[in-house]
């Protein structure tokens, strides 16, 4: 029998019980099919080491009940953050403008749009957007140019006026 067979048994013969101990220790039933999960996954990855221990289970309760705290602890803190700080302030709807641009990059082509975000606003130059795309830089001084003039006229703007308000 070959370690993953012998895991998959360990697995069908235990992990009822781990789950519902989880779900004891937690309250919650989602949270502890997740930590279960996570803990299986952990031991089938060691499970060479793991499956010669003398009680498996204990180790793969051990660490679902580890990460359920840990998830708890996250929400606690993330509690107790809320109230030190209280809600982020609320946000306005986006302007005219920001409605416009977005509306007019989505009519791009996505080679053009994305050589136009990544220089306009992601701030990279022609030869980093070059090699992030994989693509010569002529072809991404290519898709700039076709990309601006596309915007000028979905926007009603002339080229000289986007580049003045850049």
């Amino acid at each position: 029998m070959d370690s993953d067979e012998g895991f998959e048994e360990f697995y069908r013969a235990t992990r009822h019980r781990v789950v519902t101990v989880l779900f004891a220790l937690g309250g919650d039933l989602g949270e502890a099919q997740d930590a279960a999960q996570e803990a299986y996954v952990r031991a089938w990855q060691r499970w060479q080491r793991i499956g010669e221990y003398g009680d498996p289970e204990a180790w793969v309760r051990a660490v679902g009940h580890r990460l359920l705290m840990n998830r708890w602890r996250k929400i606690r803190n993330g509690l107790t953050a809320y109230r030190r700080h209280g809600p982020a302030a609320a946000v306005g709807p986006p302007s005219e403008n920001t409605v416009a641009l977005v509306t007019a990059l989505r009519q791009l082509p996505s080679e053009q749009r994305e050589a136009v975000v990544l220089h306009h606003l992601a701030d990279l130059s022609v030869a980093d957007i070059a090699l992030q795309t994989g693509v010569p830089v002529g072809t991404v001084k290519a898709r700039l140019a076709r990309g601006r003039k596309a915007l000028a006229l979905l926007l009603g703007t002339t080229i000289s006026e986007e580049v003045s308000h850049a």
